[in-house]
């Protein structure tokens, strides 16, 4: 039996190069999946999952992690992947939800079902960091996708431009926090905003640091958030903050196919403004990089 030649991506081929190597190889709708908010003790979890076109097409202009981009350049970013994808997916796990059933649980499920979601069916996988069991289709874990392949960086700008809204809005609704400037991460202001106002129901009350102002600091992970806090079922889909009509927002136990009310993929329109450019990577250092 003929052993089939090995196919060598190399180092300098650019952000392309992985997914036309499998292209290459038969593997025409090479989907990418990445998430935000994981080191974040505020709002949601957000993952997204995006297959880019082959070729010409499905190149994107300023495309990279989007840790690497100013605020205007992803919100420009965005609107070429959701312009240019063939198929994309977001996913919004509620704080409430990370509580009860642990960050990383709630994170593979949220990259598995955004997966599922791609109204294309994608013919190989490729996630940021980790992998995600669980898919009929072979994949791989990628150390720093979002930098290293196309759609992985395309799905960590969705993610990350879907987060920002929602942080955005809810510091509208939560003012004193910042939640607009440091979209929920752990910087020294939004340390002294939760020992000054205490943690508000956006908070991760499985986190150390809310806990510990919370006054439920001898209890158990999973029991720190308050029972008033628990009480409201998450929002429905349309009315949550920073998505629009056709968003997805779930619990991680929901069925894997499910999506939102129009029963198609997530589209963000807010209609708003980009933020002022801010300083490039200006997310490394609250993602627990250095700048």
């Amino acid at each position: 039996m003929l052993t089939p030649p090995r196919t060598v991506v190399r180092r300098d081929g650019g952000l392309y190069a992985l997914e036309r190597a499998l292209q290459r190889r038969g593997f025409r709708h090479v989907a990418g999946a990445d998430e935000a908010g994981r080191g974040a003790c505020a709002g949601p979890l957000v993952a997204a999952a995006a297959i880019l076109p082959e070729g010409r097409r499905g190149e994107v202009d300023e495309l990279a992690d989007s840790k690497l981009l100013t605020p205007a350049a992803r919100e420009r970013v965005h609107d070429e992947v959701v312009a240019r994808a063939l198929a994309y997916a977001v996913v919004v796990i509620p704080a409430e939800e990370v509580d009860a059933r642990g960050l990383h649980v709630c994170n593979l499920a949220a990259m598995r079902r955004a997966l599922a979601s791609l109204t294309t069916r994608p013919e190989y996988v490729l996630t940021d960091g980790f992998g995600v069991d669980g898919l009929d289709v072979p994949g791989l874990a990628v150390w720093k996708g979002d930098r290293v392949a196309a759609c992985v960086a395309a799905a960590s700008v969705l993610a990350k431009v879907t987060r920002d809204r929602i942080m955005v809005e809810l510091d509208g609704r939560f003012p004193g926090y910042g939640f607009a400037e440091h979209k929920g991460y752990i910087t020294a202001e939004h340390s002294a905003a939760l020992r000054a106002l205490g943690p508000c129901r956006e908070h991760r009350f499985s986190y150390v640091n809310v806990a510990a102002v919370s006054g439920r600091d001898g209890r158990p992970p999973r029991a720190r958030r308050p029972a008033g806090a628990d009480a409201a079922s998450p929002e429905p889909a349309a009315g949550l903050p920073g998505l629009g009509p056709g968003a997805f927002a779930g619990r991680p136990d929901e069925p894997m196919g499910h999506c939102g009310p129009s029963g198609g993929t997530v589209g963000v329109a807010l209609g708003e403004q980009p933020r002022p450019p801010a300083s490039v990577g200006e997310d490394v250092v609250m993602e627990g990089g250095v700048r």
